[in-house]
């Protein structure tokens, strides 16, 4: 895979880096993403995942190949989104080979006692049954990243076989990361002062209103980022500058990086509250437009009108939670809750359905 390096126009300036949490973690992302993330032009070895400074990642996956040498393993980790190659080190204990006769002398000089010698080769061995894993086991791995011969890999730090016959371990991690992915990494860090935090408020407010106004005024059912991302260039000219004339000017986000910012949180936030949504996830990012959907409204309508002839439902009708997991089923993976929401609210004023309790809906 060749590595794909950032415009430096788009980069954020390194000396802001460290204001990003995430730039001194361990980033839990898939191995896709890893694979794709850019490498910095100022730093090599610093990577970005939606502006987000990024060096080194925890991963965890199944061995799918593996390679010994002298002084290391290479591992081939599949987290079932990719998969990325892995060196790692052997420590000092792993490398010793062990001599059973040796072992046994010490231990039978001991007579039952506490043998530090004995007791090292079973640490020896414990390590080793940890670090020399097979194809199809389970292994944890941290450290930083790297581009070798135009390949990305892991240099683990740590690294270790999980024992997980339940499944607990990788059911808890598929239910952490999306959700760090919610609340980290797909909102791209702002590296601007405190000082100007009211008016980024103020500056997100009114690109939702100018987004949703440019909706209702074009009757727009889809639309893509580079179609509104004009209207909100009078809100990025005139942001007041702070620094004075005898001050040295800020390093800080370009006019064109600060545009595309506000209208990615402005389109997360549109999304947030269900105005939006994507119908499929594709680096065409073509957002619609939820209230004047009507093939969703249409979808959903139908959804409740089959089942609430169904006897589990006839009676109180659909639960939203239900409707929610059927759309998703028969439409579209990516409808929020919120987004359902705003159809069924919809779908109540013109009469198509009605709600017999707060979550359940039926159909006439």
């Amino acid at each position: 895979m060749q590595a794909a390096t950032m415009d430096p126009a788009d980069e954020p300036p390194s000396m802001l880096w460290g204001q990003d949490p995430i730039f001194s973690a361990f980033a839990r992302l898939f191995v896709r993403d890893i694979l794709q993330m850019t490498e910095s032009t100022q730093v090599p070895g610093i990577y970005f995942y939606n502006l987000h400074p990024i060096y080194k990642v925890d991963v965890l996956g199944t061995v799918v190949y593996k390679r010994e040498r002298e002084d290391f393993f290479c591992y081939g980790v599949d987290d079932g989104t990719g998969v990325i190659n892995c060196l790692c080190w052997k420590n000092d204990l792993l490398k010793e080979k062990g001599d059973p006769t040796k072992w046994r002398k010490h231990s039978d000089g001991a007579q039952g006692g506490f043998n530090p010698v004995a007791e090292l080769e079973k640490l020896r061995q414990a390590q080793q049954s940890r670090c020399r894993l097979e194809i199809g086991e389970l292994i944890r791995v941290r450290g930083p990243v790297k581009t070798s011969r135009q390949q990305r890999e892991i240099m683990a730090g740590t690294y270790y076989k999980v024992n997980d016959p339940m499944m607990a371990v990788q059911i808890a991690w598929m239910m952490e990361v999306p959700q760090l992915y919610r609340q980290c990494y797909d909102r791209a860090f702002r590296l601007q002062s405190v000082a100007t935090s009211d008016s980024d408020i103020s500056s997100l407010s009114k690109a939702k209103n100018i987004i949703r106004d440019f909706f209702k005024q074009k009757s727009v059912t889809r639309f893509r980022p580079y179609d509104v991302q004009d209207l909100l260039q009078p809100l990025i000219s005139s942001q007041p500058q702070t620094a004075s004339a005898d001050q040295e000017p800020v390093a800080g986000p370009s006019a064109c990086q600060q545009l595309r910012q506000l209208l990615k949180e402005a389109l997360q936030t549109l999304q947030d509250e269900g105005t939006v949504y994507r119908k499929v996830i594709s680096q065409d990012e073509v957002y619609h437009v939820t209230a004047h959907d009507k093939d969703l409204l249409i979808a959903v309508k139908d959804i409740i009108r089959e089942d609430s002839k169904r006897e589990k439902y006839a009676e109180k009708g659909c639960h939203i939670l239900h409707i929610l997991s059927a759309v998703r089923q028969r439409y579209s993976i990516n409808i929020s809750k919120a987004a359902l929401e705003l159809v069924l609210k919809s779908l109540e004023c013109n009469s198509d359905i009605v709600s017999t309790s707060e979550n359940h809906y039926i159909a006439f």
